[in-house]
């Protein structure tokens, strides 16, 4: 006759906790042991006892299917890249009855953006813009959040290319909070840093195509 101990059933729970024990021929608990059953609700299946009901095995539950949290994170960002490019491309549309060279060089940050997609599969093709530095945008900080180097508002509607800025603007505000919502999106790592760092450099680029929009030659950051 073996005796099971209270230590015995200590060390089996520590190992892995479970919720019915059965209890072999030839075994017989010791009174430490069986409080440590009652102890803590475990069912206990005595196989010596013949009028012993055996446990009743639970139905594993299956769980309901769910898209998985990564898939639908990147159909989401899938979902607002397809939303801005199409915005992109309104907005050369637009600035091509007024501005060409303007609707031109828009163009090439779309094509430029729309390469940024690929993050969502783990890579980010593409590479980094050219910086035509200003007074307030250098090489060293193009890659930087520097917000905007201006309000566009009311004022500016009434100007010869007010709504070519109005357009920038409200493109570039668009981008501001895709850039702010990044991190919803895709996982921490280097693609996600690329993302973040060529956001910044197109919404920069776009600050600088909305003060040549405004004329002048001095950078309005620094005013």
């Amino acid at each position: 006759m073996k005796f099971i101990t209270e230590e015995d059933l200590r060390d089996l729970y520590k190992k892995q906790p479970f919720t019915n024990y059965d209890l072999q021929p030839g075994e017989r608990l010791t009174p430490g042991a069986r409080q440590f059953l009652v102890d803590r609700g475990i069912d206990m299946y005595d196989r010596n006892d013949p009028f012993a009901k055996p446990p009743v095995k639970q139905e594993e539950k299956v769980p309901e299917t769910a898209p998985k949290t990564g898939e639908r994170k990147k159909k989401k960002y899938c979902g607002r890249m397809k939303s801005l490019q199409a915005l992109f491309l309104l907005t050369a549309e637009e600035l091509l009855k007024k501005d060409i060279l303007l609707s031109q060089q828009l163009t090439g940050l779309y094509r430029q953006f729309a390469l940024l997609e690929t993050a969502a599969d783990g890579t980010c093709q593409g590479s980094d813009l050219c910086c035509s530095p200003c007074s307030g945008i250098t090489t060293e900080n193009f890659s930087e959040d520097l917000g905007t180097c201006f309000d566009v508002t009311e004022f500016h509607m009434q100007m010869e290319k007010g709504r070519e800025m109005l357009l920038l603007a409200r493109l570039r505000s668009e981008l501001e909070e895709l850039q702010a919502d990044l991190e919803d999106f895709l996982p921490p790592g280097e693609s996600c840093q690329q993302v973040s760092r060529r956001l910044n450099q197109i919404m920069n680029t776009l600050s600088q195509m909305i003060c040549s929009a405004l004329g002048g030659k001095e950078c309005q950051r620094s005013i």
